[in-house]
């Protein structure tokens, strides 16, 4: 373990607090076991870090036998459980979980490092999970010996190393470890990966750790490289791709643009996108507007000149009677003495054409208009993208109606054939503002 000593004595300081990511496991443990060899050379504080899924009966004895350890070396220990009673259980709600809390304990004990167990294995194993199953340039290459974010770094001092390594480390120091009985199980997709192709691609090649070390390395020169020239481009601001800086670049830049957006969600919260999906966010920037869904409630959607990842709003459907005035979060409408204005914000009616009351709601497939100084009735949903109305806004727009269901209004875009003129007869005034 050479090389991970040498690793952690580099990057670590005196006076350096260093978070250790351990699951009791035999990697973890050798990983806490060489934080402590790193104890005697500097004077840094080590803060275990574990997470008890209760997936497992031995999962309370685990932790007791890692309180233990740390009270006997000295080391600080944090521990927090996870209830998936009422939600099903999968690797990537653990993974977003477990990181959350180590996030937490760093921030919590002013440490700038987090350590995490990853091996040459692991590295090997999901290199090849994300080639079957897709990816994006910066999935393929695995995960780096160093990751910085903005309030601390995570290192993985052992990816020099296979699992037979660490046992032979864990056997020669005795270091103490817990067996995971489920790592054994080919119902999970990384023990079949580990149990069926690692052993065939160790055959071939002893040192092939090695390889993909060098194959996820080359991948990040060229990652580094393209993440360089897509910032110079400013294509992303607030979230959102501006999809006319992007339209004379080839699909291979359009699809990292588009992998940098999904970096930018995947901060924040989950989000696995496959080939499939990134064929469907290619092909919609080539629309005017659109959206197609990707997975944990997220959809892509195109406005005209601005492409965004967020999650699906459930639709809020409302319906308000229009007797006086009427405000909400995002725009009102006023009932006017008298108005000079003869802009679409602004409608005259006569009460005698119209059956009163009058009512508010918000779009519905199939809605039309009768225009004024049109004939026929035009689509709301043909006027909206006309006026190039996003998405996200149309659903809030009020429409308003009488009572015999006719669209008289569209505030701020379109009068009805009931608007009347400033020199016409009328007894109703209604401004419509946007808040």
């Amino acid at each position: 373990m050479e090389k991970a000593i040498e690793f952690l004595n580099q990057i670590l300081n005196d006076n350096d607090k260093l978070v250790v990511a351990c699951s009791g496991g035999p990697d973890s443990m050798c990983l806490l076991a060489l934080a402590c060899e790193i104890r005697k050379l500097k004077n840094i504080d080590i803060i275990c870090a574990y997470v008890n899924h209760n997936l497992r009966p031995e999962s309370r004895d685990e932790a007791l036998f890692l309180q233990e350890y740390c009270e006997i070396n000295k080391i600080k220990y944090a521990t927090t459980e996870l209830d998936f009673s009422c939600d099903r259980f999968s690797e990537q709600k653990g993974h977003k979980q477990r990181y959350a809390f180590f996030q937490d304990v760093a921030m919590a004990n002013g440490a700038h490092f987090i350590a995490t167990a990853h091996h040459g294995d692991d590295l090997i194993e999901t290199i090849l999970m994300r080639i079957t199953r897709g990816s994006t340039l910066d999935g393929y290459l695995g995960f780096k010996k160093i990751s910085k974010n903005r309030d601390y770094t995570i290192i993985r001092p052992l990816l020099d190393y296979t699992k037979e390594d660490i046992l032979a480390y864990n056997k020669k120091h005795h270091i103490p470890y817990c067996l995971d009985k489920s790592n054994k199980s080919l119902k999970y997709t990384r023990n079949r990966y580990r149990q069926k192709v690692l052993p065939f691609l160790k055959k071939e090649e002893a040192s092939v750790h090695l390889k993909y070390q060098q194959f996820s390395r080359k991948l990040q020169m060229y990652d580094d490289f393209i993440k360089d020239y897509i910032h110079k481009l400013k294509v992303i601001n607030n979230k959102e791709i501006d999809v006319k800086k992007i339209a004379s670049e080839s699909e291979f830049i359009k699809r990292q643009v588009i992998a940098e957006l999904i970096n930018e969600v995947q901060k924040e919260d989950w989000l696995e996108v496959s080939e499939k999906n990134m064929q469907d966010l290619l092909k919609l920037l080539t629309k005017s507007n659109g959206e197609v869904s990707l997975n944990n409630g997220y959809i892509g959607q195109k406005d005209y000149t601005k492409l965004t990842i967020t999650k699906k709003q459930e639709l809020q459907e409302f319906r308000y009677p229009l007797e006086k005035d009427l405000k909400t979060n995002t725009w009102e409408l006023i009932f006017k003495n008298d108005s000079h204005d003869n802009s679409n914000n602004t409608i005259r009616l006569d009460s005698s054409e119209i059956v009163l009351p009058l009512y508010v709601r918000n779009r519905q497939n199939g809605d039309k208009i009768a225009i004024k100084n049109l004939k026929g009735h035009k689509k709301v949903k043909d006027i909206f993208i006309d006026e190039k109305v996003s998405l996200a806004k149309r659903s809030d727009i009020p429409l308003v109606f009488d009572s015999n269901n006719e669209l008289i209004w569209i505030p701020g875009l379109k009068k009805s054939k009931f608007a009347k003129n400033i020199n016409e007869k009328y007894d109703i005034i209604i401004e419509y503002k946007v808040r």
